[in-house]
């Protein structure tokens, strides 16, 4: 049987460790499988990272600890320092394809097909959005017996053109918590009657001002608008 997020979903800590795995066996191969250390430096990288992390050693250990557990990574002998590999593909049973796309929204949140084709070069060389589009709706329409759906798309974001992917493996998606997923709350009409209030006494103070000068220069407010540049 499949990993079942929906009967044991994963952390965000063990989310990003599998998923720094994942990048690191098709980014950098020299040096994968990786320690414990060079996979804390990248669990914590600052770029391409949604949320940004700061996990201790202890917490991504935790982290391996419950991912061996779960059969989706385990560990290797080195010379002197054990290290980890993820076991991603077969314990999802999913293709190389669908893996990759999992792996890039968990490391870097939501995101459209034409964004997940274009983080993916180094990953995968997908042909065109439309084949991203065909394993993220496989992903969806994923059967019980299999799992269950692996993401899910997102409600269209206020001004977006197109909608976004979200992964399932940590849960189900807060929409409300995510950037952007709401429009912004418009003005009370208290509120903005009170703008509207102020403005007018802006613009009254404004006109007292005018008025007052143009007394004291002895000319009338609309001549001195109609006074052509350099003449009193």
């Amino acid at each position: 049987m499949p990993f079942d997020p929906s009967a044991r979903p994963l952390t965000a800590h063990e989310a990003r460790v599998l998923a720094t795995l994942m990048e690191k066996a098709r980014t950098v191969p020299d040096s994968y499988p990786l320690s414990l250390n060079a996979l804390v430096t990248g669990c914590n990288q600052k770029s391409s990272r949604d949320p940004v992390m700061t996990l201790s050693e202890a917490e991504a250990q935790e982290a391996l600890d419950e991912l061996k557990r779960l059969t989706l990574a385990f560990e290797t002998s080195g010379n002197r320092t054990t290290r980890w590999e993820h076991n991603f593909q077969r314990g999802l049973g999913v293709p190389e394809q669908s893996a990759v796309l999992l792996g890039l929204l968990m490391l870097r949140g939501p995101q459209t097909a034409g964004e997940l084709r274009i983080n993916a070069e180094r990953w995968y060389r997908f042909a065109d959005i439309s084949s991203v589009e065909a394993f993220l709706d496989e992903l969806q329409e994923r059967s019980p017996e299999k799992g269950g759906p692996l993401v899910v798309q997102l409600p269209r974001a206020p001004g977006a053109r197109e909608q976004r992917w979200a992964h399932l493996l940590c849960g189900p998606v807060d929409v409300s918590a995510l950037p952007s997923a709401t429009p912004a709350a418009s003005p009370a009409p208290h509120a903005l009657q009170a703008r509207v209030e102020a403005l007018e006494a802006q613009v009254a103070a404004l006109q007292a001002t005018v008025q007052r000068l143009c007394s004291e220069q002895g000319i009338a407010p609309g001549a001195a608008a109609m006074s052509p540049p350099g003449q009193d």
